[in-house]
């Protein structure tokens, strides 16, 4: 199955410096996924992670890593399904992003879980059908 990942896991990737155990452990399973050919993005996600890079040559480099990963499709009817989303989420008293919705309807639409360190997505998935991928590496190393 392919997974959507999201732009925390992606940043934590592309992130200079030390990193705890823990986001460690989430880059570990993105190096997994991506050598199994699991990985994917949108063109959203693509653009989130650029847009906070303001060196020049730290931008290109990072741009000529992502072209590595196709987009998934993003079709109308994905950006209306977002929509009807964030209205159901809100009628029940949970907030989120523009960009959150649109992950899970493109999700839904494709048939992927997604991948992310953003705990709004543990909200949504109380309201809304997504399927969110567990890092079952990190939970093996807890036990």
């Amino acid at each position: 199955m392919r997974i959507l990942v999201d732009t925390p896991i992606w940043s934590l990737a592309f992130r200079r410096g030390q990193r705890q155990a823990d986001e460690e452990s989430l880059v570990d399973e993105l190096r997994e996924l991506i050598h199994e050919s699991r990985a994917v993005m949108i063109g959203p996600i693509r653009q989130e992670i650029l847009s906070g890079i303001p060196n020049a040559y730290q931008f290109e480099k990072v741009r000529k890593h992502l072209r590595a990963f196709d987009d998934l499709f993003i079709p109308a009817e994905s950006y209306e399904r977002a929509a009807e989303l964030f209205n159901l989420c809100r009628a029940k008293g949970v907030q989120g992003s523009q960009i959150d919705f649109l992950i899970c309807a493109v999700a839904q639409h494709h048939g992927v879980s997604i991948f992310t360190s953003d705990g709004d997505f543990k909200n949504y998935v109380n309201h809304i059908r997504i399927v969110l991928h567990t890092n079952i590496r990190a939970k093996q190393e807890r036990l």
